[in-house]
């Protein structure tokens, strides 16, 4: 299992009010700016829009759409103040998992995620000891992002899951019931399936979530370190799968350091991310935000937070960076539709070379160790997105583009690409953005 254990668990803007050169009494007037600013502190409280989180529904943005970014094993239950969540909020979490050991103590987080525009999802022992007066308890909270459900199950338990998510959403159909998958390289005994295509036929059928997700931790090795073979497969598989059934898919970026896996850098993040987004991710995930403290599981380091949450490491600021690239960057990734994903240098295991090229990019070429390179629609636009391989070292991409191309940088921002041959240099696990 790649986790090798699962936790189951339950400026300032000023208000401008133009004169209309006649005068309103004194109350009327106090009266309109009580209201405006009622309305801004609402908003404030909602910062996402239009998010096809799967269940077909939109909540509401204060300023731009963005790809949720949540947190797996959040602010710690003995860290509950509003400081740590602001902390959270400030590093670009828009949701957060951790489970809480009552009700009593999810109410308590609750209250300071919301004044944070962080939501959790439920994950306390009465979700599972009495899920009915627990789903009812929590079910009209605004902060709430959905209930956990269970971490990598294998097949054999999707029946039950199943049932639990059934009885759940008979009494709250609003929010989502949370499972994440095994890796394509669990065991057959682990999936509980013959292999791991049936694995993912098998939970769509079976147990009805309007979304997949999925954890593969690709980045292994403390000394040779390198990227696991099954990783890209993976990717194809599960991006696939959900294509078919025209269900969005989140995936993982691995923000902690345990055997076999080494301390995170922001090319090892930037590949992870850069990678899942290309496949058409819709969510982003950091497996940990909190260091796991358990020495019978493995030996955790370095991720944004030290294991009893009181201090932050160098990690906070990488995935404070990265999540400031995805939201800068949601307007091309938000609601994408992923045509088709190639390679160029050595072909991974399950996928294709880039042989066919849009007529808008006339000719590509990289160099090292080759590119991920997808093509994705979003709304009336296409793209290119072009994804270093490489986490140690840059790539040169040369490209020839007609005219109407435009390259997306990392702000967001589009520049005209003029025609003709051209060469850029693309880090080490980062992106290349065209748009026609």
């Amino acid at each position: 299992m790649v986790k090798l254990f699962c936790w189951y668990g339950v400026n300032s803007n000023t208000i401008r009010i133009v004169s209309l050169y006649f005068t309103f009494m004194k109350k009327s007037i106090l009266l309109l700016i009580a209201v405006l600013v009622l309305l801004l502190n609402c908003s404030a409280n909602n910062p996402l829009t239009k998010v096809k989180l799967g269940t077909g529904e939109n909540v509401t943005k204060q300023i731009k759409v963005r790809i949720p970014t949540i947190a797996w094993i959040g602010v710690p239950e003995s860290q509950t103040n509003l400081a740590a969540y602001q902390d959270m909020a400030a590093a670009g979490i828009t949701q957060s998992y951790y489970p809480f050991s009552s009700v009593q103590a999810m109410d308590k987080a609750l209250a300071l995620a919301q004044r944070s525009n962080i939501k959790l999802y439920v994950a306390c022992p009465e979700l599972t000891s009495n899920p009915e007066a627990t789903v009812k308890h929590f079910m009209n909270n605004p902060t709430i992002a959905g209930y956990f459900i269970r971490d990598e199950p294998g097949a054999g338990e999707f029946a039950s899951l199943a049932a639990k998510i059934k009885a759940i959403r008979a009494i709250d159909s609003k929010h989502i019931c949370y499972v994440n998958l095994l890796p394509n390289f669990a065991t057959p005994g682990q999936l509980g399936a013959t292999n791991y295509q049936d694995y993912l036929n098998k939970y769509i059928s079976e147990v009805h979530t309007p979304y997949l997700s999925f954890d593969h931790y690709p980045i292994i090795g403390t000394t040779n370190v390198s990227i696991r073979p099954e990783w890209y497969q993976n990717l194809e598989l599960v991006a696939a799968t959900t294509k078919r059934h025209n269900m969005p898919f989140w995936a993982f970026a691995l923000s902690t350091s345990f055997s076999p896996y080494p301390m995170p850098n922001l090319a090892m993040l930037r590949l992870q991310i850069y990678s899942n987004l290309a496949y058409g991710a819709q969510a982003i995930q950091y497996f940990t935000y909190l260091t796991l403290y358990d020495p019978a599981v493995g030996n955790f380091n370095n991720a944004p937070l030290v294991h009893n949450g009181d201090a932050k490491t160098p990690v906070y600021k990488l995935v404070q960076q990265m999540n400031r690239e995805i939201s800068a960057l949601s307007d091309v990734f938000v609601g994408c539709k992923m045509s088709n994903v190639y390679f160029t240098g050595p072909l991974p295991n399950g996928t294709k070379p880039l042989q066919i090229l849009p007529k808008p990019i006339r000719f590509v070429k990289t160099t090292g160790l080759g590119a991920l390179v997808s093509f994705i629609n979003n709304k009336s636009s296409s793209y290119m997105v072009v994804v270093n391989r490489d986490f140690t070292k840059n790539m040169n991409l040369t490209l020839n583009c007609a005219a109407g191309v435009s390259r997306i940088l990392k702000n967001g921002s589009s520049t005209a690409q003029t025609q003709g041959v051209k060469t850029i240099v693309v880090e080490p696990g980062d992106i290349a953005i065209y748009k026609w």
